[in-house]
């Protein structure tokens, strides 16, 4: 019990001091709707190609499975040269649709995929131009102005708490630990928007509450 109050107390220090008002987080996930409702004629070419391209990796449940999600990303960016990576794990992509699975089904339904699919799109132009030196990766260095820039102008403590987390021994992060990093960021932030009812900045959260918020995301 003292050591968990104490790595506990740990983490307390380095977030105290944290505006959440500063955060640019992403908009709640929209509500999930029938899938037949989409396409429409009055959406445009671009969101009726994305209903196609759904259509075509979801499979017949219509919806992504972490084992799907993480076939769909690593095939694109193996494509990528200028991205450095060890490719998505079932693990990083089990972790991923479980913060964006706004239904609690397992799988990713046609607006939370798109909803992730948009922020990865706009996270990767990010982490791109942040690699100053083209190595493909983001530095220790580089990596404070990613996160400001991506919304989350995080103090160092955390940086160096994600950076321990999330990058290779050197400090540098690879992009699918970052978009891994930045999903479940920008998640536990929207969660705690969520809580903070008055906006206060402080919640207050019983026990069942806390492990259903750690445990499955």
């Amino acid at each position: 019990m003292f050591l968990a109050k104490t790595l506990l107390g740990g983490v307390l220090d380095v977030v105290n001091n944290i505006n959440p008002n500063q955060f640019t987080h992403s908009n709640p996930i929209p509500q999930r709707t029938p899938l037949a409702y989409a396409p429409k004629p009055n959406v445009n070419d671009e969101e009726n190609q994305f209903h196609r391209v759904f259509l075509q990796l979801a499979g017949d449940d219509l919806e992504v499975s972490p084992n799907e999600l993480m076939e769909i990303l690593n095939r694109i960016i193996s494509k990528q040269r200028d991205l450095k990576t060890d490719g998505f794990s079932i693990e990083s992509c089990r972790s991923m649709v479980a913060v964006m699975d706004s239904d609690s089904s397992g799988k990713l339904g046609y607006e939370e995929f798109k909803f992730l699919w948009n922020n990865i799109k706009k996270w990767q132009a990010i982490y791109k131009t942040y690699d100053a030196d083209h190595s493909g990766l983001i530095s220790s260095t580089e990596l404070p102005g990613a996160f400001k820039s991506a919304g989350f102008p995080l103090n160092a403590d955390l940086i160096q708490m994600i950076t321990r987390r999330y990058s290779d021994e050197q400090g540098n992060m690879d992009f699918d630990n970052y978009i891994g990093c930045l999903v479940r960021l920008d998640a536990m932030c929207r969660f705690f928007k969520t809580l903070d009812k008055g906006n206060a900045g402080t919640i207050s959260i019983n026990i069942q509450e806390w492990l259903q918020l750690t445990m499955y995301s």
